[in-house]
């Protein structure tokens, strides 16, 4: 029997593919890491068809690569093995809404947008936003984060309990529904970031928010990025609770201009956005731009329109795509350092002369209010010269991170990418997460090759 057959033998045929087309999409993800096919994709409907499907494998050493949307920028979903791409998207369903406990129990293939507009209704908001529609079981296997981080938090903060299908296709829960508890390992931090290689999430309980009374925003423009870098601290500094305070400098900025048409001025600018009530907000915003003016801004603009704000944020979350549209055929490799906030004007700076030392086209964008950002490199993968600079440049940020306390990737993941780096960041601790690997998943089925290596 063949793996397909076996397995039209274990969930519906309509549930699996060996499609040509199913196949390469399933074979890469956003990133610039080279595609590799799996054998076959599977499309579970619920939790009994990912334990026949795990249990299946497991008994016979095939990979499983769970996937989602696809948008992750690591190569986290490429079977590098082959095997089985464990597509989650077809459970989507929201199972519950607590909304007088600020709760929601959600399927993994709930995508973030679907997940607030049900939100909306009860005036509730789910607040992590990486930008891409991604899906919320993607999030959380890579701990994903964003723009609303420096106010709510990472996805670990998020989420309180978890259904998870291990490799054997043993079911565990793990969290309760509680705010907090002082019982056991913390098995939810353990999962959460795991990038599908110690199991398959199935459902997650999430803390979600009541939506804000008002809302603004707010841009300032800067002579360069290092006062956009020094603005960002001193309002952290003040204790001014933003919501969100991104960076983009002014290539990137140039970017969006002519991608989507906008006008923004094409300097280095700093994002703003500010929730609470309607006169908290006016003293949150000029004290915002006092700061700003005492480092330099060279211009600063509200909106309080919600199509204002729209097309500000949009802006920030299409950059990535902007920036890369300028170059047809070229692909892009996202840096990914985070460091102490202390060290977030030097590693700019740093990343800045870096680029133009070497003379790679990159833009820089960052979540300025929690050190983590992003320079966007253009290569074309394939001109190994290409390749090798870029690599390059991300070992040089990856030490000076390291150096300076910070990580090798703020919320990206390893997957492919950065898995080089794992011993330098966490050394004999790589051996204690090797360990738990072996323990969980002792047939090396679930993503191989990925996070802590084999």
């Amino acid at each position: 029997m063949s793996l397909y057959a076996d397995l039209c033998g274990i969930v519906r045929m309509d549930q699996v593919t060996q499609n040509d087309t199913e196949r390469a999409h399933h074979s890469q993800d956003e990133s610039h890491h080279r595609s590799h096919l799996p054998d076959v994709v599977v499309f579970p409907e619920n939790t009994a068809d990912v334990v026949a499907v795990l249990r299946y494998a497991n008994e016979h050493g095939v990979p499983v690569i769970p996937f989602a949307v696809g948008s992750s920028l690591e190569g986290l979903v490429i079977p590098v093995r082959g095997g089985i791409s464990l597509d989650m998207m077809r459970m989507n369903q929201i199972r519950e809404i607590r909304s007088d406990d600020f709760l929601v129990c959600v399927e993994p293939g709930v995508r973030k947008e679907q997940l607030n507009a049900a939100l909306k209704r009860f005036g509730l908001f789910f607040s992590v936003d990486p930008g891409a529609d991604a899906s919320i079981g993607g999030m959380a296997a890579t701990n994903a984060s964003g723009t609303t981080t420096v106010r709510y938090g990472v996805m670990r903060d998020q989420v309180r309990a978890l259904e998870i299908v291990l490799p054997d296709g043993r079911i565990i829960h793990t969290g309760s529904l509680a705010a907090k508890s002082s019982s056991g390992y913390h098995l939810n931090g353990l999962f959460v970031g795991s990038e599908g290689t110690l199991g398959v999430i199935t459902e997650l309980w999430l803390r979600v928010y009541g939506l804000p009374e008002s809302i603004s925003a707010a841009s300032a423009t800067f002579p360069s990025v290092a006062e956009c870098v020094d603005t960002a601290v001193a309002v952290m500094g003040a204790g001014i609770p933003v919501a969100r305070m991104e960076l983009i400098d002014e290539a990137t900025m140039r970017g969006v201009n002519r991608y989507r048409n906008t006008s923004f001025p094409e300097a280095a600018t700093l994002f703003f956005e500010f929730h609470g009530n309607a006169s908290g907000l006016q003293q949150d915003v000029a004290a915002v731009r006092e700061i700003a003016a005492g480092e330099g801004s060279t211009s600063f603009s509200v909106e309080t329109s919600e199509e204002g704000r729209k097309r500000l944020w949009e802006s920030r979350h299409i950059s990535y795509l902007a920036f890369r549209a300028q170059f047809p055929g070229k692909r892009s490799l996202a840096t990914d350092i985070c460091v102490p906030l202390t060290e977030l004007a030097g590693a700019v700076s740093f990343t800045r002369e870096l680029l133009d030392k070497t003379g790679m086209i990159g833009g820089i964008v960052g979540h300025a209010g929690d050190g983590n950002f992003h320079a966007q490199l253009i290569i074309d993968p394939d001109v190994q010269s290409d390749v090798e600079k870029a690599h390059e440049i991300v070992d040089q940020l990856v030490h000076y991170a390291l150096e300076r306390g910070g990580t090798c990737t703020g919320e990206h993941g390893v997957g492919i990418g950065k898995r080089a780096y794992q011993s330098l960041e966490h050394g004999s601790s790589l051996e204690l997460m090797r360990s738990i690997k072996q323990l969980i998943d002792p047939h090396n089925i679930m993503n191989p090759g990925k996070l802590v290596g084999d």
